[in-house]
């Protein structure tokens, strides 16, 4: 890949073993949303067309409750992706986010690459991003306000990533003194922050500890979906370090499950806006995160797999297909709004009980 700088071509490296482990169907924890079930109502006194997926998100009005994840700019051809998943957004009335924006802080040539997605979606929620590491590390408070001017982002995320920086060949798995540079973002930015997991999920105690830093939101992104730890593995492997694939194969199945994650951020609060995110792929699951307690749902790799095979249309016809099989769900249910859904009752497994028991988190019916 000549001509592209370290940044990039990580970028570059990423994508393509997503797309070919999701096209493999690699095998992988499970999310554990087949183990919470919803209370089928054969007698739902309503009409299909009178359920409205409708919610608002940080004071955002979205027609359905769902968010394109993070995924992808730094490198050119991500430009032409931003656009595309965009375009799709804006005509949805959902929100997006992108993916994380320090290529266009070292490089600002690569910019565009994350602005084009308020040119294509003047009205939607976005979500700008930047990693944990870089906020302890890199940059001033300047520098991160700029992010959030690049795209006239709704919020920003902060995303938490310490298994992918421990494996990754150029890791930087530096976290001391995050809660006190947070605070200062926190304290100094006037969108709100997001903290954002990149596949291993939150747990109770770390959302007590952010919290107090002023984030104003929390994207789980549970264990279940990519893992980051694998790809950085595949990425090693491509580069003859035999000794990090290895081990990111032994973590490839680390973290907390999207449902587990859902429900211990819950457990601390029951008003702090949170996304469920991890391996969420059908508007089935979608209304079981929100029953379990989400506001909204992320959703990533198939959208940008929509996106490269079949651009604009592709990733309308499946974020379509999503919010129908919610609407379907909401009224086999008898839930007629997003709210109502969040009141609707759900039967867990053992395992996941057991887990609630354990970690001292009472819900009620358990």
């Amino acid at each position: 890949m000549k001509g592209y700088n370290v940044l990039e071509k990580r970028k570059i490296e990423h994508l393509l073993i997503s797309l070919k482990l999701y096209n493999e169907e690699w095998k992988r924890t499970s999310t554990l949303f087949d183990e919470v079930h919803l209370i089928h109502n054969a007698v739902p006194e309503m009409n299909l067309d009178d359920v409205d997926t409708s919610t608002v998100f940080l004071d955002h009005d979205l027609k359905a409750p769902i968010i394109v994840e993070g995924m992808t700019g730094g490198f050119k051809l991500a430009k032409k992706l931003n656009g595309i998943i965009a375009s799709a957004v804006e005509e949805l009335g959902l929100g997006m986010g992108v993916g994380s924006q320090r290529a266009a802080l070292e490089n600002p040539e690569l910019a565009e690459t994350f602005k084009v997605v308020r040119e294509r979606a003047p009205t939607a929620f976005l979500i700008g991003n930047i990693g944990a590491t870089q906020v302890v590390m890199d940059y001033s408070l300047e520098d991160l306000i700029k992010l959030v001017e690049m795209i006239n982002a709704n919020a920003l995320a902060v995303h938490f990533n310490p298994l992918q920086e421990c494996i990754q060949l150029e890791g930087e798995p530096m976290f001391k003194g995050v809660g006190e540079k947070l605070k200062e973002l926190c304290h100094n930015i006037n969108k709100p922050i997001i903290a954002k997991e990149t596949g291993c999920g939150f747990s109770k105690d770390d959302v007590i500890k952010l919290i107090a830093t002023g984030v104003k939101a929390f994207d789980v992104s549970g264990a279940g979906g990519t893992s980051f730890a694998l790809i950085e593995g595949l990425r090693a492997k491509m580069y003859g370090d035999m000794l990090r694939y290895e081990i990111g194969k032994t973590f490839t199945d680390w973290g907390i499950p999207t449902v587990l994650s859902i429900l211990e951020v819950r457990s601390v609060s029951k008003d702090i806006p949170l996304i469920a995110s991890g391996g969420v792929r059908t508007g089935i699951e979608v209304a079981k995160a929100i029953a379990l307690g989400a506001d909204v749902a992320g959703i990533g790799l198939p959208v940008l797999k929509y996106a490269i095979e079949r651009g604009v249309e592709g990733v309308k016809y499946y974020l379509n297909k999503v919010i129908l099989e919610l609407k379907i769900t909401m009224f086999l249910v008898g839930a007629s709004s997003i709210s109502e859904l969040k009141e609707k009752p759900v039967v867990l497994s053992q395992r996941i009980i057991n887990w609630l028991k354990q970690r001292g988190i009472t819900l009620k019916g358990c």
